[in-house]
């Protein structure tokens, strides 16, 4: 219709009609929050790169976790950071380990709260890649039954999702195998499909102590420039057994989001990652911006590309907040 006739400004006027003609909902339930969980008791060592979050002993992950669900979050990921480490990442199958200990705990204290486990290895190696390194160079095919151990370990405790992050060729089935013949065939599987090899991870790499020891990560995680590759792992993922499939960053990758929920219409994921959280707290420190509401509309906008859930270290100031409004 022509001007005068046509004037959207008129849905604008009031907080009312703005948010009666809202087209894309933040609610807590699209927020997964991330916790990374260490050995020892009544720790919380903070994160020098991250405002606000620390590594946590089982006893402060429990305690967190029952504020994050106290504030209306789901779920939460979770990380292990071991004492030792070794060639094979012997620690992310020990039952008696910290991130399998978190999980019963939670589970026996929070039932109602979902945990996910992070799948992978480079935090529990001495060398810090993500699977077997054999003369060199990480080994896909050798990863993947150590990756399966690990998936198990964590369903075994309790986990109500596991989350592969390695980007190893085939992970997906070899742990859908793996929990399907041990009897655990209702445990989900959340599969980082697209995850970039991104400068946005240094923040995390501090936080979980699992930067490589040498090379880096381009032979496995994706490269930047691709779109139409996402696509291709998104869908050798769910042909393997994925419940909901991943892409990681979020910022930078929206148009991959929105691809993604458009051709596949399967639950998505999106990691809002810690450099990204990083950042907002940074400029938020300095009065750059508000950190506020910077970060919804971020959350927001990867919700409206597509994204079901949304990890995030926001979650749950966002979440008091959703639940306040």
């Amino acid at each position: 219709m022509p001007f005068p006739l046509s004037r959207p400004r008129r849905l604008r006027r009031s907080a009312v009609l703005r948010r009666m003609v809202r087209e894309t909902r933040l609610s807590p339930d699209n927020l997964i929050a991330p916790l990374f969980v260490r050995e020892g008791r009544d720790q919380a060592l903070p994160i020098d790169a991250m405002p606000g979050v620390a590594q946590l002993s089982v006893d402060r992950a429990l305690k967190q976790a029952r504020e994050l669900h106290a504030a209306g979050v789901p779920a939460v990921i979770l990380f292990g950071i071991p004492d030792t480490k070794d060639a094979s990442g012997s620690q992310a199958w020990n039952p008696a380990a910290a991130v399998q200990r978190a999980v019963a705990e939670i589970k026996e204290h929070v039932p109602d709260l979902a945990v996910i486990t992070d799948v992978c290895l480079c935090e529990y190696t001495d060398h810090g890649h993500c699977g077997v390194v054999c003369d060199g160079v990480v080994d896909n095919d050798a990863s993947l039954e150590l990756l399966a151990r690990a998936a198990l370990s964590h369903a075994q405790a309790g986990a109500d999702l596991v989350a592969p992050s390695d980007m190893m060729d085939g992970r997906v089935g070899a742990i859908r195998r793996a929990l399907d013949q041990a009897g655990f065939d209702q445990v989900a599987i959340m599969a980082y499909s697209a995850k970039y090899a991104s400068a946005f991870y240094g923040p995390f790499r501090e936080a979980a102590q699992s930067a490589p020891q040498f090379g880096d990560r381009r032979s496995y995680q994706m490269d930047p420039a691709n779109g139409d590759e996402a696509l291709r792992e998104v869908a050798l993922d769910l042909e393997e057994g994925a419940d909901i499939v991943m892409v990681k960053p979020a910022l930078a990758y929206l148009d991959l989001i929105y691809r993604v929920k458009q051709k596949f219409a399967c639950p998505l994921a999106a990691y809002n990652v810690s450099g990204e959280y990083s950042m907002l707290c940074a400029a938020g420190r300095n009065g750059w911006l508000d950190q506020g509401l910077a970060t919804m509309e971020v959350l927001t906008a990867i919700r409206r590309a597509g994204a079901d859930l949304i990890i995030t270290y926001f979650a749950y100031e966002v979440a008091r907040e959703l639940r306040r409004v």
